[in-house]
């Protein structure tokens, strides 16, 4: 892609966006695939009560950011996280390099087919899936490995590329908080590196306006060139308590709105709902078997449990995704 070619999307198409909405900063024309009631109405008026001058609960521009958990939230999460499923393809490209995958646990379950068992160890059983695959190449290296994957890896129940599972209201909502003046950033548990290659082309959101957890990284010279290594470190997690704290360090303010989808982005919503002045927290609650997935309280994946009775006791917003959404994905007819 040449300089103009990467110029032109990263500003160019962001303002056509913008122009193509700008006359609709109303509510009710933007957020064309939710339904009418609480949910659309609670967003809009508050969307409203912050950006027009002379309200009581106007916030200046720079003031306006709105984070976003990714998975389950802005895309898909089941059957589970789409950066996990990279991880495990990658196990299968790269196990001609390693011989001794065979006969060590988590390898050994994948390398059969068997990703219950290979999970089955928990934590650090994805621990050492992740930095098996995450590691031991450049950056540049890495973005062109997940480039690739994102671009013709499929869904194993739709069939669908992954980044056709980005949810359209949400995608809408994104574009409805930016055409009113609110800078929008995701903050998630899934790796920086790794959401930091496709944000910009499918929800809008540049490079650096992404939070999440990363390994280490270390500079090197090869050669007479100066090269970013991926080292097979933890060097930060972005989830549960810890999304508070990405925020501070890479955002130093303080959100006025935050979505979420899970227990994990709990402490999230808290931070944001706990400032002064006007704030707005809203969780996607998924109910719809048919269209999507239906979970809750007991899901491995995507727990939402304490965060519904927060919800309940704070008066933040839950969708209902089935009652909610007149349309999940942009691929339904």
């Amino acid at each position: 892609m040449t300089v103009l070619a990467r110029a032109a999307r990263r500003y160019l198409l962001p303002l056509f966006l913008l122009m193509a909405i700008a006359p609709s900063a109303q509510g009710a024309e933007v957020l064309a695939s939710w339904n009418e009631g609480e949910a659309k109405q609670s967003i809009v008026r508050f969307v409203e009560s912050v950006s027009k001058e002379g309200s009581a609960d106007f916030v200046p521009v720079p003031d306006r950011i709105a984070v976003f958990d990714n998975d389950g939230t802005l895309w898909g999460e089941q059957p589970m996280y789409f950066q996990l499923l990279f991880a495990l393809d990658r196990i299968k490209a790269l196990a001609p390099q390693h011989p001794e995958w065979k006969d060590k646990e988590p390898f050994a379950s994948l390398l059969k087919g068997n990703v219950k068992a290979a999970l089955a160890g928990g934590e650090p059983a994805i621990m050492q899936i992740v930095m098996a695959t995450h590691s031991g190449m450049t950056t540049d290296e890495f973005d062109q490995i997940v480039s690739d994957w994102i671009a013709s890896a499929k869904h194993p129940k739709t069939g669908r590329l992954y980044t056709e599972m980005a949810y359209q209201p949400m995608l809408e909502l994104l574009s409805y908080l930016r055409a009113n003046g609110f800078k929008t950033f995701i903050v998630s548990g899934g790796g920086i590196d790794f959401m930091r290659v496709f944000s910009e082309d499918v929800y809008g959101i540049p490079p650096e306006q992404i939070v999440g957890s990363s390994g280490k990284t270390s500079f090197e010279m090869r050669d007479g060139a100066p090269l970013l290594m991926k080292s097979p470190e933890i060097n930060f997690i972005d989830d549960k308590a810890g999304k508070p704290v990405g925020i501070h360090q890479h955002i130093g303010r303080r959100p006025i709105a935050a979505f979420g989808n899970s227990d994990g982005d709990l402490q999230m919503l808290q931070w944001t709902c706990s400032g002064p002045g006007p704030h707005y927290c809203l969780y996607v609650h998924h109910t719809d078997a048919d269209r999507e997935w239906a979970y809750d309280r007991q899901s491995s994946i995507g727990r939402l449990d304490k965060g519904l009775d927060a919800a309940a006791d704070s008066g933040w917003t839950v969708v209902d995704m089935k009652k909610d959404w007149n349309r999940v994905f942009a691929f339904e007819k």
